[in-house]
């Protein structure tokens, strides 16, 4: 076998030199590709935090408060300053039948506060403290600017003072859910409540909190959630529209005052009740409010089906669909007498 010749070595060397050198360029750029790759997928994770809530958050946080009684805690915010008070929402429940109640900033300062007014059907009270160590006012928003979907979130302090400033967010995942609740400690289910329903985290103290969305207006007040074993994440904020309505009434210490028919009245399927006033029970029917005393149009026995032409399911839907009219207004009262259906119009009084 010949061997290589000095010359013939020397060009395997310059071509193997060539191969290894453009192949080096060719990793080089993979590599430098995947660099490029690499810092792209991080700016993109940093815009994508720019858009969080925390923005939002910021626009409210400071504004919101702890609201300590001797019964409960709960949440609320500032929504007004003047030039010695300020001026905070809560819900009724949680300063119902308290005898001191202090407000908690997330300063950690504390001050006494005092119950301007407050009202059972909303589920809400306004307090009123010295604004010494306030520096925060929330702004109010629209709720019926707000669609089914948005994001919104919940500031509050579930599980009282120690979780103070506590933050959940979610989607607004209905509205004009119609709520039934109590306006007492007692009695169960006696009223109804047109609420927004999210599914936020909501926990024991988030009452009175505020409801906001992603421009961090406040659009309603945490009221309930529904706690059973086989059901999660169904919370419900009043709207804030509905609070507006009464608000300067409530901080003059004026009580709400509502019409009403003037009549007594039993649900159609509270069979003990209808018998104890001498009124056979309904089996064919199961929807519906029975007269039992009335001074006006109406007679013992007569079953309201509708107020407005708007269907009366039982007292509580009756109260709130009266309750949307005002003092010596008129409602058209649907009902049924002898199984025939009527119609007559009946001045609301106080």
């Amino acid at each position: 076998m010949n061997k290589m010749s000095e010359s013939g070595r020397k060009k395997v060397i310059i071509l193997i030199s060539a191969a290894s050198f453009v192949i080096g360029m060719f990793f080089m750029r993979i590599l430098n590709i995947l660099s490029i790759y690499t810092v792209k997928q991080f700016k993109e994770s940093y815009i994508y935090e720019k858009t969080s809530l925390n923005k939002a958050i910021s626009k409210a946080y400071d504004a919101t408060v702890v609201v300590d009684t001797d019964n409960n805690d709960g949440s609320g915010f500032v929504y007004k300053i003047d030039n010695e008070y300020a001026y905070i929402i809560t819900n009724e429940h949680v300063i119902r039948n308290a005898s001191e109640i202090e407000v908690v900033l997330t300063n950690s300062k504390k001050e006494k506060a005092e119950v301007l007014g407050k009202d059972e059907y909303l589920d809400i009270a306004v307090l009123k403290i010295k604004k010494n160590y306030v520096n925060k006012v929330v702004k109010i928003g629209n709720s019926k600017k707000s669609y089914i979907g948005d994001t919104v979130f919940v500031i509050g302090c579930p599980y009282g003072e120690n979780f103070s400033g506590t933050v959940t967010s979610g989607i607004i995942s209905g509205k004009d859910r119609l709520v039934k609740t109590s306006t007492n400690d007692y009695e169960d289910y006696n009223w109804v409540m047109n609420l927004i329903q999210i599914d936020a985290s909501i926990n024991p103290g988030n009452s009175g909190g505020p409801l906001l969305n992603i421009n961090g207006e406040v659009i309603g007040i945490i009221t309930l959630k529904i706690v059973e074993n086989d059901i999660e994440g169904m919370a419900f904020a009043t709207p804030i529209e509905d609070v507006k309505k009464y608000i300067e009434m409530l901080e003059n210490k004026k009580d709400i005052k509502r019409p009403s028919l003037n009549i007594d009245v039993a649900n159609i399927n509270d069979t003990e009740l209808l018998v104890k006033n001498d009124i056979s029970p309904y089996q064919e029917r199961k929807t519906g409010v029975v007269v039992l005393k009335s001074k006006d149009s109406l007679n013992k026995g007569d079953i309201i089906t509708k107020v407005n032409d708007v269907e009366v399911i039982d007292i509580p839907h009756l109260k709130y669909e009266l309750f949307k009219n005002k003092i010596n207004s008129r409602v058209t009262i649907t009902y049924i007498r002898n199984k025939t259906e009527y119609k007559t119009s009946i001045l609301l009084k106080e």
